[in-house]
């Protein structure tokens, strides 16, 4: 099965703006390869975002970032979580 949205760094950027909804069940069908590369990719997308900064002062821009650090940070530990469980 391959990756929603073409690439796993498509499917991160679109887990980090909210267009893609991930549950365990968006890893069932990808292969370990696929899980490696979409983990990579989510950790790029965490580093890219936390390195951008907001003015202080702009509080939807600060709210904005931290919701795409959530999602991805989620994601992220959902996939760590199904390999692991997957392992047994």
């Amino acid at each position: 099965m391959a990756l929603p949205g073409g690439s796993a760094f498509s499917f991160a950027r679109d887990i980090g703006e909210g267009y893609q909804i991930v549950t365990e069940r968006s890893f069932k069908g990808l292969t370990k390869s696929e899980m490696d590369s979409l983990a990579f990719e989510i950790d790029r997308a965490l580093r890219e975002i936390r390195g951008e900064q907001a003015p202080l002062e702009d509080l939807l821009a600060i709210q904005a970032r931290s919701r795409r650090i959530q999602r991805l940070n989620g994601a992220l530990m959902m996939l760590r979580t199904f390999r692991q469980k997957s392992r047994i």
